[in-house]
């Protein structure tokens, strides 16, 4: 299951730039880490520029609703306000936890979350290891089928 520009759209009100149906590959919250059809999410001062990100593969971006965007940001370039970034991340993951429902093949494609910041995944109580997540549901699945 992959995430869409499409999902964000459902998820985020305000919203600038050109919402198509494109895939995200990843989401990372670190500008410097290669995001092939990446979605940034720039949580704090730590992850870095949007420049870096775009320069690193970065398709779209989730964007403190209280900062100015950067003037070198393509007129087109996906960005989806919030007010807190954290918390849009972890919207994101539990709606892409509902999206997956179960599925656990293994060759199917995925997005693939990047999420480096320890304060970001202290804060919340659940994990953000989609493989984790994955693994848990293939568990469940195969203990449904004996029981």
């Amino acid at each position: 299951m992959v995430l869409a520009i499409s999902d964000l759209a459902g998820l985020f009100s305000e919203k600038k730039g050109v919402l198509d149906d494109l895939l995200l590959g990843t989401v990372s919250d670190k500008a410097d880490t290669s995001q092939p059809l990446g979605l940034f999410v720039p949580v704090n001062t730590e992850s870095g520029e949007l420049l870096e990100a775009i320069s690193n593969g970065a398709i779209a971006a989730i964007w403190d609703q209280d900062r100015v965007i950067p003037r070198y940001t393509p007129t087109q370039f996906p960005i989806f306000f919030t007010k807190d970034p954290a918390e849009a991340l972890k919207k994101i993951i539990d709606f892409y936890i509902e999206k997956l429902d179960g599925e656990t093949n293994k060759h199917m494609e995925r997005t693939n979350f990047n999420i480096s910041n320890k304060l970001l995944l202290n804060k919340n109580n659940q994990t953000y290891d989609i493989a984790g997540h994955l693994a848990k549901l293939a568990l469940q699945n195969n203990q449904d089928r004996r029981g």
